[in-house]
């Protein structure tokens, strides 16, 4: 017995050694670069993209990790439920990459999830002979449909948040843009103020909107491609007023001046909705539950008197 110890001490202490000897050669000192990888970066054909141009990503992380079954599985759910268009313009509201294939495999990997859950549900079920073959294929088909229309769910509330911080941002930022042109700057060079002062989602479509600009665009189309992917109706309003000022040569000052007004009074139309919504939903407790509990305290005296009496 004690030679078996002696054994495992000597394989589990040479372990441990290894393991350090290990560490030691891994540490950032020891892993020094080779001739071929030091020279590789200055020798390369194609040369650098410009940093103007680059963007986080063209696809979604998800297509780098599922398997060719997955993405078979999201080209049947689009078959399916179709409506490619409307998921592009959902995307492209959200801020993510207008990357359908991508999102549909994602669709089918939260199906796949769901239908897991379903799997263990219906399993221990019919382990416990509470559940047919048919309600256990039923579970798992409902389960998959519900994964399918839950990522569905999920990217629509995505865009609409996106779509409220914007307009949210829409006043503060179409002020700023007025006072750049009113001081006698461009549009582009307005565009360029207001993206390097500022920062948020609405700041971060106007520099999509100065990059497509400088890869070939006009500033109108890159404009117009802003109110494409946002698709709030304020700022394409704005988007509007700006491209005929430009495209027809209207003083830009006066025209960015009443767009900042109608977006201010935009976002006080919309405060004022959003107060009339939450006047209604506070009524709610004070109906269903305040009322109730008045009412009782009224009546019950008098019933305890009525039983008194009888």
């Amino acid at each position: 017995m004690t030679s078996a110890y002696t054994w495992w001490g000597a394989l589990c202490g040479a372990g441990l050694g290894a393991g350090v000897i290990l560490i030691y050669l891994g540490l950032p000192h020891h892993r020094r670069p080779d001739l071929a990888a030091r020279i590789e970066p200055y020798v390369q054909d194609s040369p650098r993209p410009s940093r103007l141009l680059a963007r986080s990503t063209d696809r979604l992380d998800v297509n780098h990790v599922l398997s060719p079954a997955m993405h078979r599985l999201g080209a049947l759910v689009d078959h399916v439920l179709g409506g490619a268009t409307s998921v592009r313009m959902r995307l492209e509201r959200a801020g993510r990459p207008p990357d359908v294939e991508g999102f549909r495999a994602q669709q089918a990997l939260w199906g796949v999830a769901a239908a897991c859950a379903g799997a263990l549900f219906a399993v221990m079920s019919f382990v416990g002979g509470r559940h047919s073959v048919v309600q256990a294929v039923l579970v798992l088909v409902i389960s998959f449909a519900a994964g399918v229309v839950g990522c569905d769910q999920t990217l629509t509330r995505a865009a609409d948040r996106r779509e409220q911080r914007i307009l949210a941002e829409f006043p503060a930022v179409a002020e700023m843009l007025a006072l750049a042109v009113t001081a006698g700057e461009g549009a582009a060079a307005a565009l360029e103020r207001v993206t390097a002062l500022s920062s948020g989602e609405l700041s971060s479509e106007l520099g999509r909107c100065l990059t497509d600009a400088r890869a070939g665009s006009t500033l109108p189309e890159a404009l117009q491609g802003l109110a494409d992917r946002t698709g709030a109706a304020s700022l394409t309003r704005f988007v509007d007023g700006i491209v005929i000022a430009v495209e027809r040569g209207t003083p830009l000052a006066d025209v960015m001046r009443a767009q900042a007004q109608d977006a201010r009074d935009s976002s006080k139309q919309q405060l004022m909705e959003l107060g009339g919504r939450r006047e209604l939903m506070m009524m709610v407790p004070v109906v269903f539950l305040v009322l109730p509990v008045t009412i009782v305290f009224a009546i019950f005296p008098g019933l305890g008197a009525l039983n008194m009496s009888f």
